[in-house]
């Protein structure tokens, strides 16, 4: 069904993405309808298969466009003994961006926030657990790299708490003060972690 300001309709639907006002989601249809004409029907094309064809890994939950599994899980050169558990995908992908980490993960889709009706079972908890429960698996650390904020470190407890009892190493990324950070501009309690996490020099 057509609308009868294709204009106003594209700006509605684009200020409904995180991150896009109003304003520029009125520049960006603006831009494209200006200079980027061509582009148009390519962009929209990009989208329709990307709705289509990427899905959760049905083990990691990551997105993918492969059949099952995503590339990470079916790579015969990750450490499968490691596994790092991250709240969304583009956490993930800050971690793969730094070239450091070679295990596997996990993506919750969100941290618990029971203030907003996010609870364990509105999260990838259940297969997380199963998949560290498995027998025919060898996982021998769970990373666990939720935020580090309130709704992170509540699912972080929570997380450990449910693999209490079980034969898996279970570590915490560090928080801190960042690289070319000043001390005077940290906040208590970013303060307070980077001295209890202190390491040897």
């Amino acid at each position: 069904m057509l609308s009868e300001d294709p204009i106003k309709h594209l700006v509605e639907q684009l200020a409904k993405l995180p991150g896009i006002g109003e304003r520029t989601a009125l520049r960006l249809v603006l831009h494209m309808l200006s200079s980027e004409r061509d582009s148009v029907p390519t962009l929209a094309a990009a989208l329709m298969e990307a709705a289509e064809r990427v899905h959760e890994c049905s083990c990691c939950h990551m997105l993918t466009a492969l059949d099952v599994l995503c590339s990470t899980c079916i790579s015969i050169s990750r450490d499968r003994s490691v596994v790092c558990v991250v709240a969304t995908v583009q956490d993930l992908m800050a971690l793969e961006a730094t070239n450091d980490y070679k295990g596997l993960y996990h993506v919750l889709h969100g941290t618990l926030g029971p203030m907003e009706g996010i609870g364990p079972k509105e999260l990838r908890i259940a297969s997380f657990l199963s998949r560290i429960t498995d027998s025919n698996r060898e996982i021998k650390e769970v990373i666990i790299a939720t935020p580090p904020n309130v709704e992170g470190e509540a699912t972080a407890l929570y997380l450990a708490g449910q693999m209490s009892g079980l034969k898996v190493n279970i570590t915490r990324i560090a928080s801190g003060v960042p690289v070319g950070g000043d001390l005077q501009f940290a906040d208590r309690l970013t303060l307070s972690r980077a001295l209890h996490l202190r390491q040897r020099f």
